[in-house]
């Protein structure tokens, strides 16, 4: 019998049955059906009895047995959609999350054409570069402790034409140039406790990479800190700092930037109704 794109559904939905969902399956058939086919939806509807060519059923089984290995299906293609736009990755980046998207979607909301951009953390570059995207006249700078995941992110850069800055800075001493300063500043930095683990899937755990993810369980808000008590030095008065953070620290970071004396301090839930972002000012005087 020749192979087809029903076929092969029923065959992933067989093999994977026990690592994902009926729908999480049907989903990651469409990604490969339209990254390795080319089909756009419409296709997949209306050839999905159509005979298909040896090379890609080869090659639909061998992305089939990555993924019951837990492999992400985002390293397996070799790139995820956020904020509109295809990102490169590669197990050096985060698979970049929907809650993040959420993030760029609340600074586009809530800041006006701010001059110079600063992402802390900028892994595979998607915030840095959607930033870029939303604040076309924006000079925006990208910084990340791992050369591999700049290389990364400079890519994705070149793909969408953006005139992102990246430089490898490690954040926890980091020291600001003469004259540095910025209208707002980012940061998704790792806020998952060691003692989270546990709670991970494999596909996590097994395939991203672990610097980006974790901090101590002694000291969760880390990065926070860190970046909380230099942004007065490199953030304009009245200049705004956005994160994504740990659902469980909400209201301790809140405290923090208060006693830091931040105004305007935001805590906002993401889809699914966990604590995840934080917004804040820098006095203006």
């Amino acid at each position: 019998m020749n192979d087809t794109l029903f076929s092969l559904t029923q065959y992933a939905l067989s093999e994977l049955k026990d690592t994902y969902s009926e729908n999480e399956i049907r989903s990651i058939c469409r990604l490969i059906f339209m990254d390795v086919l080319n089909y756009t939806n419409i296709n997949i509807h209306l050839k999905k009895y159509e005979s298909l060519p040896e090379s890609f059923v080869n090659k639909f089984y061998h992305i089939i047995a990555r993924l019951k290995k837990n492999e992400p299906i985002q390293y397996i293609i070799g790139e995820t959609e956020f904020a509109g736009l295809k990102i490169k990755l590669n197990p050096a980046v985060l698979i970049p999350r929907p809650e993040t998207e959420e993030l760029v979607y609340w600074i586009g909301e809530s800041v006006s054409s701010p001059r110079r951009i600063l992402d802390i953390g900028t892994g595979s570059g998607c915030i840095a570069i959607a930033l870029s995207r939303l604040f076309p006249s924006a000079q925006v700078l990208g910084i990340d402790i791992s050369e591999e995941a700049l290389k990364t992110a400079r890519d994705n850069a070149l793909t969408h034409s953006v005139p992102v800055a990246f430089r490898q800075k490690n954040i926890l001493d980091y020291k600001p140039e003469k004259e540095e300063k910025y209208d707002l500043i980012v940061s998704n930095p790792p806020y998952v406790r060691q003692c989270e683990k546990k709670m991970m899937q494999k596909q996590v755990l097994d395939f991203e990479p672990h610097q980006a993810l974790f901090v101590p369980d002694e000291s969760p808000l880390l990065f926070y800190q860190q970046i909380a008590i230099l942004s007065p030095r490199i953030l304009l008065p009245g200049g705004s700092l956005f994160f994504e953070i740990n659902e469980a620290f909400g209201k301790e970071i809140q405290e923090m930037l208060c006693h830091l004396n931040f105004q305007q301090i935001e805590l906002k839930q993401d889809i699914f109704g966990k604590d995840r972002f934080v917004k804040c000012k820098l006095s203006q005087g």
